[in-house]
């Protein structure tokens, strides 16, 4: 390779590399992502669709990790959400090549299923790095998801601020953080936080009682600088959501 075009490469390279830590920003050492995908399931249909899902689950979740399956109570309407873990993108890779080929899965669940959905969206999410994959105090809790799209620039910009809110909202005792997901693929600058509350009441009243804590509104005060918006909405596990 000319001298020139090596040094043009390595110079590209470095950019790459500088704009992908501003668009994604940092995440945890190891190579574990997760994929989010969301369904947009027509009306009338959801029934049908959630009893599909638990007859057959089994036989997706035998090629690789499912983290949670979730319906939308408030926030959205016939939406469904679920969550699967990988190793790395390897991992995927031959995991969907290898459900691609289960005919039992394709036949008994993809094909009867497709007709029911409008839309579907994927989402491929690293755990921030200062965070865990939590799991509830008991079963038979409500889940939140809280979606920011934060302003340009990665957690390089609004990182510590956004931290710093949430581990005020942490420090209420109100509600369990269960993760905090920072979008590789999709909408960059995308952050979904995951909640757990014992039912909507006491997520209510935990909220109401969040607004008037001075740390609460201190933290949030500086991180909504960064915000361009947010929404949540209010997920209930099914039966068969290992997270539920």
């Amino acid at each position: 390779m000319p001298e020139g075009a090596s040094e043009q490469l390595l110079v590209l390279r470095y950019l790459l590399k500088v704009f992908a830590s501003l668009a994604t920003g940092p995440r945890q050492n190891n190579a574990t992502f997760y994929e989010i995908r969301t369904y947009d399931v027509k009306p009338g249909k959801m029934k049908e669709f959630v009893e599909m899902v638990g007859k057959y689950i089994h036989l997706r979740a035998a090629h690789s990790e499912l983290t949670g399956f979730w319906t939308v109570e408030f926030g959205a309407m016939n939406k469904a959400i679920h969550i699967w873990k990988f190793d790395n993108f390897a991992h995927r890779a031959a995991v969907r090549k290898a459900i691609a080929n289960d005919k039992e899965w394709q036949e008994k669940f993809i094909s009867p299923v497709l007709p029911f959905l409008e839309k579907q969206y994927n989402e491929i999410v690293y755990l921030v790095p200062w965070c865990e994959l939590g799991k509830p105090p008991q079963e038979g809790g409500v889940y939140e998801m809280v979606t920011f799209q934060m302003k340009p620039g990665g957690p390089a910009v609004w990182g510590q601020a956004f931290r710093a809110a949430i581990s005020a909202h942490i420090s209420t005792g109100y509600t369990k953080l269960i993760g905090v997901f920072h979008t590789e693929y999709g909408l960059l600058n995308t952050v979904h936080v995951m909640w757990w509350n014992e039912n909507p009441d006491s997520r209510a009243a935990g909220r109401h009682y969040a607004h008037e804590d001075a740390r609460v509104v201190a933290a949030v005060r500086e991180s909504v600088r960064f915000l361009e918006s947010q929404r949540s909405m209010l997920l209930i596990p099914l039966p068969c959501s290992p997270l539920k």
